[in-house]
């Protein structure tokens, strides 16, 4: 057993992408390819909704928000992972494993706050439409986003705290193409229970009242649609949430596929192949989805790329 001294110039390697050396530059290719486009749409969303006066709603704060976050998600993984596989060396140093498990954790618990704010914008929108802008006025979307960072920045602090507290034996090889805490603690000589009653009841705590928010603010606004008359009034209302739906739907099954496939499957590359769905696969369909199911937004990046001139939304922000 090492002590802990000895723990902080230790390296892990990363395994769980693919063994074979002939895949390895179709995987590279690939993977920066996927990266690439997460970054760029992304950060067309986010242009956008600085740059369009008429996205100057809370809704598309909001998403400026989550696109921002995705991008900082997938940073925190695949650019490491693209050099593992260039310069054919599978090690990430100690240090540089706790900052990926601090960011990465991060990010995931934004991702999860965010989009419960944004149902919360939906179910406002919805439900109280002639109230909307006074409800979800500038100073409440700040302290909203503001208390998303704040939470989320303490509970990554801890998990990377409670790492520090534990010594590693020799075999350092995580079954996975970073640093994920699950992984992380099984290599540990040392007790490992108060680090998983923590990391489960963050889970609990910070996954659950984010989800269960998201079903109430749903199950209201699936109420306030069921009283509309006219079908295309159903249509309408519908239409302003298909987007955040389609994303929430996406985040938590790709999650929730993840660690049902960890349970499962013992199989180390059927559980990183099921990461990759919501580290990387993820962030990178979210701007498609917003983007081409939202008129506001494909107005707006049609102003910005090209100074084709086109009307400011309609009815209620979508």
């Amino acid at each position: 057993m090492e002590s802990k001294n000895d723990t902080k110039i230790s390296e892990f390697l990363l395994q769980g992408i693919s063994e074979d050396l002939e895949l390895q530059p179709l995987i590279f290719g690939l993977f920066l390819s996927m990266y690439l486009v997460t970054v760029l749409g992304n950060l067309l969303i986010i242009l956008a909704t600085i740059s369009d006066s008429h996205l100057h709603t809370p809704m598309y704060f909001f998403l400026s928000n989550l696109s921002f976050v995705d991008v900082c998600f997938t940073s925190t993984t695949v650019p490491k992972m693209l050099v593992n596989i260039q310069t054919q060396s599978k090690t990430i140093r100690y240090e540089g494993c706790i900052v990926q498990i601090y960011f990465f954790t991060l990010f995931i618990v934004l991702d999860n706050f965010l989009l419960a704010v944004m149902a919360y914008d939906r179910y406002v929108a919805i439900c109280h439409p002639l109230h909307y802008m006074v409800i979800l006025n500038p100073f409440l979307c700040s302290l909203l986003a503001l208390a998303t960072w704040i939470t989320s920045a303490l509970n990554s602090l801890l998990h990377s705290l409670m790492v520090l507290r534990l010594s590693f034996c020799s075999n350092l090889e995580i079954p996975h193409f970073f640093c994920e805490l699950n992984q992380v603690f099984q290599l540990a000589c040392s007790d490992t229970f108060l680090n998983e009653v923590v990391i489960y009841f963050a889970a609990l705590l910070l996954g659950g009242v984010p989800l269960t928010g998201i079903l109430y603010s749903y199950s209201r606004i699936v109420s306030s649609i069921r009283a509309i008359s006219s079908a295309q009034g159903k249509y309408k209302a519908f239409s302003t949430c298909a987007s955040h739906l389609s994303v929430v739907s996406l985040f938590y099954g790709t999650s929730l596929g993840v660690y049902l496939s960890s349970a499962v499957a013992q199989n180390s590359h059927s559980t990183a192949t099921a990461s990759v769905m919501y580290s990387v696969v993820t962030p990178m369909l979210n701007p498609f989805i917003y983007s081409l199911r939202n008129k506001d937004i494909k107005s707006a990046l049609r102003r910005l790329l090209w100074g084709t001139p086109g009307k400011g939304p309609v009815g209620p922000p979508q």
